[in-house]
């Protein structure tokens, strides 16, 4: 079929005709390359004549409007490869880097990495959503870590101009059911003070449980950080694993990069008295093998030659304590949870609570143990009865 006699487009801002394929192309001039000085021509195509005139229309008018975006050939695969690299690599902790890159590599890329940059939809994006966590089994809260990779990534193509908004904020994300918190009760703590009497690493189980650290802070504590004089701990660097393939650990700023000071009980103070003299002993019996690299020295909790501590094997003869004690399902975190609870019930208000954490906010705080205040104003109603009672009587 010969092609037709070009049309002007009604604004003038560029032609139209039909191809022999029966198809319909629009031409127009999107500016002028800036080391020749020639015009720059572009091609759009549609199955119809009214198509083609509607996009020619639109691009026209952001081309008047200085509103225009060169169209990009980028698949996504592309685009967050060199997001990765040059936006990210240099602004995030290594963890969160290699994080990043797992949920790219193992999620995003293999269902939207062909997808070209410019023609990522929202509906794709939510059918990337409702495969991982209904199909592939992802939990909502992973789910939503994805989506907060994609947003990020997404967003920063915006402000380059890539694309003009953000597909991800049209998606609606599965619903997060928060997990019940698991703390010990009192039978509980007392049982397990008694379990881990002499147990190699019984002071870490009661730094843990007394001051609320994370597993991660407590392994990465030194002593340097602990003022027995002014009976305070330094909380401002943990232990972390790095989760690629043979790697070891290293420290690393704290999860929020906000260090804090904590005042524990006198008796974990003198425990940890105790425990840097068995330290000093070890040190001593052997001598020149004991470890003294940056990454170990100076390390409260180690093992017998000085080294630092495995996560998994701390956690792993912990799981043994608590199921010799009935209560398997407990886990090494639920011991900050039970600090928490148990500080917030002494009485402790939930400003101080959220410090010695070093949660971001109180209302994180009380989002996280929002039921355990919930009983205690039923306490404080309680008290109130009573009191009532014997003012009304008296």
């Amino acid at each position: 079929m010969p092609s037709r006699k070009p049309t002007r487009n009604a604004q003038g801002g560029g032609s139209i005709r039909q191809r022999s394929d029966g198809r319909w192309e629009g031409r127009y001039t999107a500016g002028r390359d800036p080391g020749t000085g020639k015009q720059i021509q572009r091609t759009i195509y549609g199955e119809s004549q009214a198509e083609v005139r509607k996009q020619l229309s639109q691009i026209t008018t952001d081309i008047d409007n200085d509103e225009y975006m060169e169209p990009s050939k980028m698949t996504m695969t592309t685009w967050l490869d060199i997001w990765l690299e040059e936006y990210v690599e240099s602004t995030v902790k290594e963890s969160t880097l290699y994080a990043y890159q797992m949920q790219c590599r193992n999620h995003i890329k293999p269902s939207i990495g062909a997808t070209k940059l410019v023609s990522l939809t929202p509906h794709t994006v939510q059918a990337l959503y409702n495969k991982l966590h209904r199909k592939q089994k992802l939990s909502a809260k992973t789910v939503k870590n994805i989506h907060g990779i994609l947003h990020k990534a997404l967003k920063q193509a915006i402000l380059l101009g890539y694309i003009k908004s953000n597909p991800t904020d049209a998606c609606v994300l599965p619903r997060i059911v928060k997990k019940e918190i698991k703390p010990l009760d009192e039978a509980n703590i007392t049982a397990f003070l008694k379990a881990i009497k002499g147990h190699k690493y019984e002071t870490l189980y009661m730094t843990t449980l007394f001051t609320g650290m994370r597993q991660s802070e407590a392994l990465g504590l030194k002593w340097d950080s602990i003022d027995f004089k002014n009976k305070t701990i330094l909380i401002h660097q943990q232990l972390l694993r790095d989760k690629r393939k043979d790697g070891g650990c290293y420290l690393a700023p704290l999860k929020n990069d906000k260090s804090r000071l904590i005042s524990p009980p006198p008796f974990i103070l003198e425990a940890l008295r105790e425990h840097k003299l068995r330290q000093l002993e070890m040190r001593l019996r052997v001598g020149e093998l004991w470890e003294n690299k940056n990454l170990v020295r100076d390390l409260v909790f180690t093992n017998e030659i000085g080294g630092h501590l495995i996560h998994q094997s701390v956690h792993r003869l912990f799981k043994g304590l608590v199921a010799s004690l009935n209560i398997p399902n407990t886990r090494f975190h639920d011991l900050r949870h039970t600090y928490a609870v148990a500080a917030l019930q002494a009485g402790d208000d939930i400003k101080t609570v959220q410090d010695t954490l070093g949660h971001h906010t109180a209302a994180f705080t009380l989002d996280v143990y929002g039921h355990v205040t919930e009983k205690m104003k039923k306490d404080s109603a309680d008290r109130m009865q009573r009191f009532y009672e014997s003012v009304k009587s008296g």
